[in-house]
């Protein structure tokens, strides 16, 4: 589910308001400045179950509270941080119903070297494979991060990571998320750090991403690791129409237990809003997870279709359905929501 402003600003497209574009700054004086913004997001979705009713429910989508700011250090490099926090919007009146959840927090400099950053946030393999394709309100399709054993405090917390500039069209990354053996989410008794990097090269409306995460911050009691994570996607941009292809692999440590995903997505900016949708075909070898969550099934097609209506520059409804092909119909479903962005 969408947890920030995701929605696609597409050059001839009219815009939504992005959290970073309608920040109320707080503070701009001798190179540092402050930010605040925010969003409340509410949807009503109906849902499959596998073995069970279809349930419906009114609930938050991921509203969010966030503060950001930057200092100039020099002529060239600025330290910057972000912290941002979740909490309810439908059932925020009581004790323990404020901001309850944190989002992303991380602290960094950038210039002309590039960005490096230490924190908790997305994971790259997120960022430049999965979005492209799926990045949607309610019903995203699936990848191989669901294969993880293990939260996402996991995935993207205690990381490092550092990215280049571009230089000719050409963009790198490299990081790692490091779990110390005084972690609560550490099981071993050592510590734990994985190793990721991307490259991405864009020229003109074309763009190509490549990513590969080795996970050892998931190293289990036994000593073994989980498997292997990566991917690439492709997308070509022109005017208001987006469209991106990817294959993504989650390579298990276990033998037969890898999860392939071939997905296509397409967004299109009509004027007053996205129309957007996605098609994956998901192939998992008999020993995964996924098979045995489905008596053995082994291959799924999913897709998923959605629209975006602009209210104005910081509010939006939307409409989605998805089916997963999975036992039961579980997790098909429609829902429709608000968002308002401060």
């Amino acid at each position: 589910m969408k947890k920030t402003l995701l929605a696609t600003a597409i050059a001839g497209a009219a815009a939504l308001a992005a959290t970073s574009a309608s920040a109320a700054t707080v503070y701009n004086q001798d190179g540092t400045k402050l930010d605040i913004y925010g969003n409340v997001q509410l949807a009503y979705s109906y849902v499959d179950q596998l073995g069970g009713d279809p349930e419906s429910e009114l609930g938050d989508n991921g509203s969010t509270f966030g503060a950001k700011g930057e200092h100039k250090i020099n002529d060239d490099i600025v330290g910057y941080f972000k912290a941002e926090w979740e909490y309810d919007a439908d059932e925020s009146k009581g004790t323990g119903n404020g901001l309850n959840d944190g989002d992303q927090s991380y602290v960094g400099a950038k210039g002309s070297f590039g960005d490096a950053r230490i924190g908790s946030w997305d994971q790259l393999m997120d960022d430049w494979i999965q979005d492209p394709i799926s990045n949607n309100e309610y019903f995203d399709l699936t990848d191989s991060s669901t294969q993880i054993d293990g939260d996402s405090q996991t995935r993207e917390g205690n990381k490092l990571q550092y990215m280049s500039p571009v230089m000719g069209g050409l963009q790198f990354a490299v990081g790692s998320n490091f779990e110390g053996d005084g972690e609560d989410e550490n099981v071993t008794d050592s510590n734990q750090a994985s190793f990721f990097a991307g490259a991405k090269y864009t020229v003109g409306g074309f763009s190509v991403a490549g990513v590969y995460d080795n996970l050892d911050q998931f190293e289990a009691t036994n000593g073994s690791d989980i498997g292997d994570q990566y991917g690439i996607t492709g997308q070509y941009t022109v005017d208001a129409l987006r469209i991106a292809v990817k294959a993504e692999r989650f390579a298990g440590e276990e033998d037969d237990t890898d999860v392939d995903y071939y997905g296509i997505g397409a967004r299109y900016g009509y004027g007053m809003g996205d129309v957007y949708g996605g098609y994956q075909y998901v192939d998992a070898e008999d020993n995964s997870t996924l098979a045995s969550d489905n008596g053995g099934d082994d291959s799924f097609n999913e897709f998923n279709l959605g629209v975006t209506y602009n209210i104005s520059s910081a509010m939006y409804t939307y409409i989605e359905y998805a089916q997963y092909d999975r036992s039961g119909d579980d997790g098909d479903g429609a829902a429709v929501g608000i968002y308002y962005g401060f």
